[in-house]
């Protein structure tokens, strides 16, 4: 038996047809569509399908869906706003907190949600408040220095040299 529901996902209110018991990354995935989050461990171990719920992280492969119903969603896809990425976002890949990229969904959720809460952290306590998230390939520490220069708001445009930037790339003739 299915169940009537409206999500609210980054802003736009998504009438759903649900099975109770589908959790909140299954509703937003496959019937809003929206695949940014990640099913990793699919039991909120690694952070792969981390979720606001009204401002809060959620792993949201173990909440259910319909717990969601009234409340403001927002998935990676809804960072960034009208920009086409937000600083966060742009800091990740200047600072190489992305390789694989699985992992960067959650992690760029969670580091939302640090930074809202705390605009100023230590290197601590970005690895304590990222530490929900696994990462099999960075290391983390370019996902540290990522969200360190996100949070002095001096994150320059894509096509811009990243502020690490302490030489220029050699020139390879094509």
């Amino acid at each position: 038996m299915k169940v009537t529901a409206t999500l609210t996902v980054n802003g736009t209110s998504y009438p759903v047809e649900l099975d109770p018991h589908a959790s909140l990354l299954k509703a937003v995935r496959d019937e809003v569509g929206l695949t940014g989050s990640k099913e990793g461990c699919d039991d909120s171990e690694c952070g792969a399908c981390m979720m606001l719920l009204d401002g809060k992280p959620v792993n949201s492969c173990s909440y259910l869906a319909l717990q969601a119903e009234g409340r403001a969603i927002t998935t990676v896809e809804g960072l960034a706003g009208d920009e086409e990425l937000g600083a966060l976002q742009r800091a990740f890949l200047q600072q190489g907190g992305v390789q694989c990229g699985f992992c960067t969904p959650g992690m760029l959720v969670s580091a939302t949600a640090l930074l809202r809460d705390n605009p100023d952290p230590s290197e601590e306590e970005i690895r304590i408040g990222l530490s929900g998230n696994l990462c099999r390939c960075t290391g983390y520490d370019g996902i540290v220095r990522a969200v360190k220069q996100a949070a002095t708001g001096n994150v320059p445009a894509l096509g811009v040299a990243p502020i690490h930037a302490d030489h220029t790339p050699p020139h390879h003739a094509g």
